[in-house]
């Protein structure tokens, strides 16, 4: 069967996409990766066809405007005023990508598409396609549970209310596929009831383990939660002198790393990571990844070792405790590798991230990035360092979560 697997986000929303992919061309399938430009050595990687969505949705992230609305904090004029630019540039970007997303999978009669939630265009084909899409979702809250909020309102107001914020974002997500429709006369007889219909009886699947965010009993067959998958992330790399002796030296280190994740202060958020952890003797390996933190030309070398790319399942398992943005893959590899952790949240889903990882034990409740100082950082990074109960939690967390199999469901439940 041909499989288009098609994802609009950070890195960290096209990794799910990736081990999906591996699990379906390892039973013989044909694999097409549909990713803005810049993961297309991602999708080289394990070797998939590759389409380009373009670079412009990265580069508006990586722009001005896109550091500051990644910053966390509450809605001020700043951040609205960035927002505001973001919607104006975006607008044209959405209306390409929606372009690329048409061409491609008008010209190649895919068997299947797996998509995000950001990627429009296959719930439009879907209509016509019944059965033949499914939705990816890394992170809980899309559909409705009682006891909390949709992923958007990150909060639970009560049933009552809950179901209401669902309801709303439902409808936000219609009127943005109503208004692409228009874009393309092929799909110009298709109504909003239908794109509703479609988005209730679509098969979705969360790529999430059980152990941290159960599947309700009140939910309908087509929505599943079938476990946290991974690629093999090591291939080419292999781990410098200098690290293998750094590691040699500390016998507990601590991984600090923002992921994909942005700010508009990256240099002033290192400063105080490097400060406070100087101050209490903490060794770190430091991961600038893609720029929300920064490599001073000063430090002490000794006490820490910057990178750039690192595989998490390489790293993890010889950490003690990582502190991170909360990233879903991020938070599900730090505890399947039994490691504390410390959430510094910059935007939606990484605030549940924080509340579950608190609720479970496994480490602080967090501070948002935008509030993140020299006070506050030190208390929450002795205590996630020095407190063994949130290691000896997330250990055993990792046990729960190395047992968990559900290649071979996730794989029927795309095919069935």
């Amino acid at each position: 069967m041909k499989f288009i697997l098609t994802s609009i986000g950070t890195r960290g929303d096209m990794e799910p996409f990736l081990a999906i992919g591996e699990i379906l061309k390892e039973k013989g399938h044909e694999v097409i990766c549909m990713f803005p430009e810049q993961f297309k050595k991602l999708s080289d990687d394990s070797g998939f066809e590759f389409i380009s969505l373009g670079e412009e949705f990265i580069d508006l992230i990586n722009s001005p405007e896109g550091r500051i609305a990644m910053a966390g904090g509450s809605f001020g004029f700043r951040k609205f005023r960035a927002y505001l630019k973001l919607i104006q540039k975006q607008k044209s970007i959405n209306s390409s990508m929606i372009q690329k997303q048409f061409d491609a999978i008008e010209r190649l009669s895919a068997d299947r598409i797996i998509h995000n939630g950001k990627v429009i265009y296959p719930v439009i084909w879907s209509i016509k396609n019944p059965g033949k899409t499914v939705l990816i979702s890394p992170v809980p809250y899309l559909h409705y549970v009682k006891d909390h909020a949709h992923v958007a309102f990150n909060k639970d107001f009560g049933p009552f209310i809950n179901k209401l914020t669902y309801k709303l974002a439902n409808y936000g997500l219609v009127k943005t596929i109503m208004n692409s429709v228009k874009e393309f006369e092929q799909t110009q007889n298709t109504n909003q009831k239908e794109v509703q219909s479609a988005l209730f009886s679509n098969k979705a699947i969360y790529t999430i383990s059980p152990t941290l965010f159960e599947r309700p009993l009140y939910w309908r067959d087509n929505l599943q939660v079938l476990g946290y998958h991974e690629r093999n992330k090591v291939l080419d790399w292999r781990p410098s002198e200098n690290l293998r002796s750094f590691l040699k030296r500390h016998e507990k280190i601590c991984f600090v790393t923002f992921g994909s994740m942005v700010n508009d202060n990256p240099s002033q958020k290192t400063e105080i990571i490097l400060k406070v952890l100087e101050k209490n003797r903490i060794p770190a390996i430091i991961n600038t990844a893609a720029g929300g933190l920064v490599q001073p030309k000063e430090y002490n070398t000794d006490l820490f070792h910057f990178v750039t790319r690192i595989p998490y399942d390489w790293i993890f398992p010889k950490i003690y405790a990582v502190i991170h943005h909360g990233g879903s893959g991020t938070t599900h590899t730090a505890l399947k590798n039994g490691c504390a952790s410390l959430i510094i949240p910059h935007i939606i889903d990484q605030y549940i991230w924080n509340t579950i990882i608190a609720s479970k034990g496994a480490g602080p409740k967090g501070v948002d990035i935008s509030k993140l100082n020299e006070k506050r950082f030190e208390k929450l990074a002795l205590d996630v360092f020095n407190k063994p109960s949130y290691k000896e939690a997330a250990q055993k967390l990792g046990e729960i979560m190395s047992q968990e199999d559900f290649k071979d469901d996730l794989y029927n439940s795309i095919l069935n």
